[in-house]
C-alpha cells in the first residue's frame, strides 16, 4: 500500500489529522516513525507532517517551556536546560541527536526513553492539543497507549535551583551510545542539608519509565548520605516489573540497578 503524505502548517493541525486517521501517525524527528516506515507496517498509511513545530526554549518563572520540536542537539546546545544535556547526549549518535525531538521521545518504546525517564524524574507538565490544563507526565505514560492521535505541543519542567540536584545514569553494554539496560534519573533537592521532594525514575521496568516511589520514600527527609541511600536502593524496585529483552534479563536489571542507583546518588557513577 502507497504511503500517503499530509502536511500541516501546526501541530494543532496534525492533531485533527491524526483524530480523523487511526492509521496515521505524525512526523517528528523521524527516529521513531520510520521504523514503522520501513518495516512496512500495515497500522501506518498515512504520515502527517508539520511545516512550523514548536522549537522555542522559553523561561516562564521558574519552569522552562520546551517546544516539542526542540531537538536533543538543541537541548545540548542550550543554556536554559543545561541540567538536561547529560540525557540528551545518551540519544543515539549526531545524526540521531540532529533529529530527535522532546516530545517524540515521551513516545518511545523500551528499552528506549531515555529523556522521557529524566523528564519524569524533574515531574514535567505537558501541553497537549486540545487539552485545557498541562497535563503531569505520569498521567500521560500511563494512558499513553490508550490515545496514540494525542500531539504534545510543549513541555515545561522545573529550573533545579541547585544544578547537583539532578542527575542521570544510562546503564548500556555497548559504550557508549548503546540501547539502554536501563536509565536512571533522579530529582533530589535539599533543604536545610534534607532531601525534600525527592523524584527517582527509572526506565525498562515496565511498558513506560517509571517512578521508584520506595526509593523516593526512604530518602524524603533525609541527608544525602550512605546509609539512607542504602535503604532507598533496597526499596527501589518495589511495584515496579523489570522487562525482560535482548539487552538483559528481568533478574539481571533488578540485580543491578540498585548498585548504578546508588553510584549515582553518591557521586560514583560515570
Amino acid at each position: 500500500m502507497p504511503l500517503r503524505v499530509e502536511t500541516v502548517e501546526r501541530l494543532e493541525d496534525a492533531a485533527r489529522a491524526l483524530q480523523s486517521n487511526r492509521n496515521a501517525r505524525l512526523m517528528g524527528g523521524g527516529t521513531l516513525v520510520m521504523r514503522g516506515i520501513n518495516a512496512a507496517s500495515p497500522a501506518l498509511d498515512t504520515l502527517v507532517v508539520v511545516r512550523q513545530p514548536e522549537k522555542q526554549i522559553s523561561p516562564s518563572g521558574a519552569r522552562i517551556e520546551i517546544g516539542a520540536g526542540v531537538t536533543m542537539s538543541a537541548i545540548i546546545g542550550s543554556q536554559e536546560v543545561s541540567f538536561l544535556a547529560p540525557a540528551a547526549r545518551m540519544i543515539g549518535g549526531p545524526a540521531v541527536r540532529a533529529a530527535a525531538t522532546v516530545a517524540g521521545n515521551l513516545f518511545a518504546r523500551p528499552p528506549f526513553g531515555e529523556f522521557t525517564t529524566a523528564l519524569l524524574a524533574l515531574g514535567a507538565n505537558l501541553v497537549i492539543a486540545g487539552t485545557s490544563a498541562p497535563v503531569p507526565i505520569e498521567e500521560f505514560l500511563r494512558d499513553r497507549g490508550r490515545d496514540p492521535s494525542r500531539v504534545v505541543l510543549s513541555i515545561s519542567v522545573p529550573r533545579p535551583q541547585d544544578a547537583a540536584a539532578f542527575r542521570f545514569v544510562k546503564v548500556t553494554r555497548v559504550k557508549p551510545k548503546g540501547a539502554p539496560v536501563f536509565s536512571i534519573a533522579a530529582f533530589v533537592p535539599t533543604s536545610g542539608g534534607r532531601i525534600s521532594g525527592a523524584r527517582i525514575a527509572i526506565s525498562n521496568m515496565g511498558p513506560t519509565p517509571a517512578r521508584a516511589v520506595g526509593a523516593e520514600r526512604m530518602l524524603e527527609g533525609q541527608a544525602l548520605e550512605e546509609q539512607a541511600v542504602g535503604r532507598a536502593c533496597a526499596a527501589m524496585l518495589e511495584g515496579l516489573q523489570p522487562i525482560t529483552d535482548e539487552m538483559a534479563s528481568e533478574w539481571y536489571r533488578r540485580e543491578v540497578a540498585p548498585v548504578h542507583l546508588r553510584r549515582m546518588l553518591m557521586g560514583r557513577e560515570r
